[in-house]
């Protein structure tokens, strides 16, 4: 009845002839400090990200996913292994949207495409064009404080995907740490929704950060869920076809999505369970 696949983790299983890797990640390892009070954060890590592909990294709080998106960005080196990302320049989403708060709306998209030194009216177009996108058009003069939480995400958002327009050849690659973790439901909700149509618009591959199996299972066509620290893949699912236009549907009702979400859910308890016996 439902359309999810759970696998081993396989690096190949991106290889698919349709569409090429956007990022690939080999025995990747990192640790932070030397000697024994060192920190293993990731041990071995091996994945990749298909072009076009929504990919939402799943595990319990200091299992490592933020530490791999950062790999990924380049914000940060692998003590081990290797990272390779083959799309355009990596744009970065936080919890926290990080506005200028004495910019415009429409200012603080242009930000990355100023020091890129792109000329004022190239910028302006830009911006405005990418506010459309994530329907805030109308909104560029206003100011970060003159914005829900919700509008402010979304400038983040268009800021993020103006970081994809900065001259790098390739589809764009869009790093979320925990985006919507700071929004009520409701908002969260409605981004949810957004980002999707965002996606599929753009076309860019999607790398979400997030510890909420509902919100995984909402947005990913494939879900890779970490152990607890160091962290290691240990399980996937896919979730919906890869036809990089969102896929097919779980199923015919809310019952795929259910099961699935308990299936999940359970392999993250016995993860969490297992960490606490060692």
């Amino acid at each position: 009845m439902t359309a999810v696949t759970d696998t081993t983790t396989s690096p190949q299983r991106a290889d698919s002839p349709e569409r090429e890797v956007a990022v690939r990640l080999r025995g990747v390892g990192r640790s932070f400090g030397a000697g024994p009070r060192s920190v293993v954060a990731l041990d071995g890590v091996d994945l990749a990200v298909r072009a076009g592909e929504f990919v939402c990294l799943l595990g319990a709080s200091g299992c490592g996913k933020s530490t791999l998106l950062n790999l990924v960005a380049g914000l940060d080196e692998p003590t081990a292994g290797s990272v390779d990302v083959s799309t355009g320049r990596p744009a970065v989403m936080f919890q926290e949207p990080g506005l200028m708060p004495w910019l415009s709306a429409r200012r603080n998209v242009e930000l990355p495409l100023r020091v890129a030194g792109l000329g004022r009216a190239a910028r302006r177009a830009v911006a405005e064009e990418l506010l459309d996108l994530v329907r805030l058009g109308g909104q560029g003069s206003r100011r970060p404080h003159q914005l829900s939480g919700g509008m402010r995400q979304r400038v983040a958002l268009a800021r993020a995907l103006a970081c994809t327009r900065t001259g790098a050849t390739g589809l764009p690659l869009l790093l979320m740490d925990e985006p919507f973790g700071a929004l009520d439901a409701i908002t969260r909700d409605i981004l949810q929704a957004e980002l999707l149509r965002v996606w599929r618009a753009t076309g860019a591959a999607v790398v979400f950060v997030t510890h909420d199996v509902r919100e995984a299972v909402r947005l990913a066509e494939r879900v890779v869920l970490l152990s607890s620290r160091p962290g290691r893949v240990v399980r996937e699912w896919t979730l919906r076809s890869s036809g990089g236009d969102g896929g097919a549907a779980l199923g015919p009702t809310g019952v795929a999505e259910a099961e699935v979400t308990e299936e999940i859910t359970t392999a993250l308890r016995e993860v969490i369970s297992s960490h606490g016996r060692h």
